[in-house]
């Protein structure tokens, strides 16, 4: 097995708690007197609810070595499952002021749907974005995991699904909102998302769910259970041969993985408005993988800058070369993987040990490369 770094084990508590002051107590600060305006910070609450999708992936992919192109699907999970829940407390609010949602009326829909019931209980979709995902994963891996479905192929498989959701929810029939998905969403939990104040609250709650997500992510990477994924990830089969079961901790880490993508779509959804099929299908699950391959596979710290600096270098370059910009990330992404295969963090700890060895006193002797002293 290979070994790995200390870096891979966690952030320090000191990065976290740096963090959390910066994010969570400073940055907001700087909004309440004018310095950072309203439209940047909700546009960084999105990228930090993002970076808690990216998160599920790196401790799934970076740590348990499983690939999954799929991870799109359980966003969708929380995001649908919120904004289902935001159209119908402001139910009759609408164009039509109908007690369904508008696109229903569009579509010659007369009364609401079963499914859509329980989700008039803001409690329930929040279970249901949180749960739900879980469940899905972990009935996706007991179908795959226990065939010793691994590597390529379950990757290819999980691409599958994510396309036949993509399908599913453009259908009209699925009473979803069809290729337009669910837009026009109006409060949240009784406050009113046209107010900045509002935004100010979902930032906060975001950056808060972020900082927890790391602490539970650093505590799973430092446990036995952590050391485990990290086996499966460098010689799965060798596990097995000393006792272990691989699957059932693959089917754990991929329940945990879509857990954190459900909560990412349960706080993505109010801030930004709309939730359609378009975020829900391949793409989006392909450049979850781009951001946390560019930030460094394997550093929980890899997969938030990743997928934070990505979305602020798409922000950036769509609003001058909207078309350009799959051309400019496909490139990044080759660029990574032939050039920096760790991504970001892995190139940072490069240059941390050459640093170090520079630093070396002269008088300390260096083994070359390859060479190792005689033991006696």
């Amino acid at each position: 097995m290979t070994t790995i770094s200390s870096a891979e084990r966690g952030p320090s508590l000191a990065s976290l708690w740096l963090f959390g002051v910066t994010f969570i107590a400073v940055l907001p600060l700087l909004n309440a007197f004018g310095v950072v305006s309203d439209y940047y910070l909700n546009l960084f609450g999105k990228y930090l609810a993002l970076a808690i999708l990216a998160l599920g992936l790196d401790l799934l992919w970076g740590y348990a070595g499983v690939l999954s192109l799929g991870q799109a699907i359980f966003f969708g999970v929380g995001a649908y499952s919120i904004g289902m829940s935001m159209l119908l407390t402001s139910a009759g609010k609408g164009v039509y002021g109908e007690a369904i949602p508008d696109f229903m009326v569009w579509n010659q829909v007369t009364h609401l749907p079963l499914f859509w019931k329980p989700y008039r209980s803001v409690l329930f979709a929040v279970a249901s974005a949180i749960l739900l995902p879980a469940l899905l994963a972990a009935l996706i891996g007991l179908v795959t995991f226990r065939r010793q479905l691994r590597g390529t192929y379950f990757a290819i498989l999980s691409q599958a699904i994510a396309f036949a959701v993509w399908l599913m929810l453009n259908r009209n029939e699925m009473r979803l909102g069809g290729t337009n998905g669910l837009t026009d969403f109006k409060s949240i939990l009784g406050f009113s998302l046209a107010d900045p104040g509002t935004h100010r609250v979902l930032y906060v709650v975001t950056a808060i769910a972020l900082l927890l997500a790391l602490l539970a992510g650093r505590w799973l990477v430092r446990s036995k259970m952590g050391l485990v994924l990290e086996a499966i990830r460098d010689n799965e089969r060798r596990l097995e041969f000393l006792g272990y079961d691989p699957a059932r901790f693959k089917i754990l880490a991929f329940a945990i993985s879509a857990t954190l993508a459900g909560v990412a779509g349960l706080l993505y959804a109010p801030q930004v408005g709309i939730i359609t099929p378009s975020q829900v299908g391949v793409l989006p699950s392909l450049e979850v993988v781009i951001w946390v391959a560019f930030g460094g596979r394997g550093s929980l710290w890899g997969a938030v800058i990743g997928a934070v600096s990505i979305n602020w270098l798409r922000s950036v370059l769509t609003a001058s070369y909207p078309t350009l910009w799959p051309i400019i990330l496909g490139a990044l992404f080759v660029t990574v993987v032939m050039l920096f295969p760790q991504g970001l963090m892995g190139l940072v700890r490069r240059l941390a040990s050459v640093r170090g060895r520079r630093r070396l006193p002269t008088g300390e002797p260096m083994a070359a490369p390859g060479i190792r002293e005689p033991t006696s």
